[in-house]
C-alpha cells in the first residue's frame, strides 16, 4: 500500500508540474510588431514585404516567439492580387521559468487578394501555405486562411488622420499530425481572432493597437498588440 501511495504521490506532481507549464489563460501576454511592404519601383509589379515580432507570454520578461520574415512579392497586371515567396525564422520560448527555445526555419507561399466595399469597407483574404523545418520535429506543413477587415471610422476612406476599426479571424490546419517522437498533434492547430483600433499617420503608415485571442486544443489566451504598419 505504501508503493501506492507513493506512486500516487510523484503521479500528482507529475501532474501539477505540467499544468503549470502550460500558458496561463488569465495572463495577458504581449505582441509588438513591425510589418513592411515595399515595391522595387513605382508602378513595378515586383517588391519585397516582411514583418518582425517580438512576442511576449506577458508584457515583456517571458518570451514567447522571435519571429523574422520577409519574401518577394509579385502583383500580376490589372490585379489587386499579390503573390509571396518567402523564408521566416523563429525562435519560441517555453512557458514560464523554463528558458528553453526551440528554433524553426519556414518556407512560405501566400496570396493575397483585397476587396473594398464602398468608401469604408476594406477586406483581404490571405491564404498561406508553409513548410516547417523545426527542431528535433520531422519535417510538417500547415495551411493557414485570414480574413482581415478594416472600416474607416471618422473619414470616408483610409487617408492621413483615419480612425479605424480593424479586425481578423485566421485558421490554422496542419498537414501532418505525426511530428515524430512518437508525437501527434491535432489537425486543427489554432485560430486566432483580433480587434483594434487603428490610425493613419500618413500614406504608408499607420499603427494598431488591440488584443488578440489565440485558441488551440490546449489553451486559449489573450494577447495585446502593438503594430506599426509601413509600406515604402
Amino acid at each position: 500500500m505504501r508503493y501506492k501511495h507513493l506512486l500516487l504521490a510523484f503521479s500528482f506532481v507529475g501532474l501539477t508540474v505540467n499544468a503549470q507549464a502550460q500558458p496561463d489563460g488569465d495572463q495577458l501576454g504581449a505582441w509588438y510588431m513591425y510589418f513592411f511592404n515595399h515595391d522595387f519601383k513605382k508602378d513595378s509589379r515586383w517588391g519585397f514585404q516582411g514583418d518582425i515580432q517580438f512576442r511576449n507570454w506577458d508584457f515583456g520578461a517571458d518570451q514567447e516567439q522571435l519571429l523574422l520574415r520577409g519574401g518577394a512579392t509579385f502583383s500580376p497586371a490589372n490585379s489587386q492580387a499579390k503573390f509571396t515567396l518567402g523564408y521566416g525564422n523563429i525562435t519560441t520560448g517555453a512557458f514560464g521559468e523554463d528558458n528553453s527555445t526551440v528554433s524553426e526555419s519556414r518556407i512560405y507561399q501566400e496570396a493575397l487578394f483585397p476587396v473594398k466595399f464602398g468608401n469604408r469597407f476594406y477586406t483581404n483574404h490571405r491564404f498561406r501555405y508553409e513548410q516547417r523545418f523545426v527542431e528535433n520535429q520531422n519535417f510538417r506543413t500547415r495551411y493557414r486562411y485570414n480574413f482581415f477587415m478594416n472600416i474607416a471610422l471618422n473619414k470616408k476612406s483610409m487617408e492621413k488622420g483615419t480612425i479605424y476599426l480593424a479586425l481578423y479571424d485566421e485558421l490554422f490546419i496542419n498537414g501532418q499530425r505525426n511530428i515524430g517522437n512518437g508525437i501527434d498533434v491535432e489537425l486543427f492547430d489554432r485560430n486566432r481572432f483580433y480587434s483594434a483600433f487603428g490610425y493613419v499617420i500618413k500614406k504608408g503608415m499607420k499603427v494598431q493597437l488591440g488584443v488578440m485571442r489565440q485558441t488551440t486544443n490546449g489553451w486559449s489566451k489573450n494577447q495585446a498588440q502593438i503594430s506599426f504598419h509601413h509600406k515604402f
